[in-house]
């Protein structure tokens, strides 16, 4: 008896769309780790997602990088250095608000190492998209912003 009154009282975590969008991101992060380690050696998963970032968001400084992949901005640092040392990205001085910020591009090589990975990763992109249409994923995307932007008023980010 006791717990039917919890039960009616609270909603467990397990329950909640919270714990299913957690569950659905770990999964995804495993299914990401485990096609680089099947398919691509050259850069690893966190390289692949700031790379990509970068490639949609030219000139970008660290912070805002560091804000887009939701890490902090020495992690940030450090995966700029790996990318820039193996010839995937330049950083240069430029201002913002009038200081002086370092901003960072892709180069021809980060880009031949996207179009690469992409096509490897193509025939796995394809399969998951098979199980939705794509009127569905216009839907779950503007669900997930919505949950994303009311969130993000509540939740403070120290990024």
């Amino acid at each position: 008896m006791p717990t039917e009154i919890f039960e009616k009282k609270f909603m467990h975590y397990i329950d909640t769309p919270s714990y299913d969008m957690e569950l659905t991101s770990k999964y995804c992060k495993t299914l990401l780790v485990q096609l680089f380690d099947k398919i691509c050696c050259e850069i690893s998963p966190e390289e692949f997602i700031v790379l990509d970032t970068i490639s949609c968001n030219k000139g970008l400084c660290q912070r805002d990088l560091a804000k887009l992949i939701l890490k902090d901005r020495a992690n940030t640092g450090r995966i700029l250095d790996s990318l820039e040392k193996k010839g995937f990205i330049v950083r240069y001085n430029d201002t913002k608000n009038n200081r002086l910020v370092r901003k960072v591009d892709i180069t021809q090589n980060g880009l031949g190492m996207l179009e690469k990975l992409a096509l490897r990763f193509q025939p796995y992109h394809e399969q998951m998209c098979k199980l939705f249409n794509e009127e569905d994923l216009l839907i779950l995307k503007a669900s997930l912003k919505k949950i994303r932007d009311a969130i993000s008023k509540i939740v403070e980010l120290q990024i």
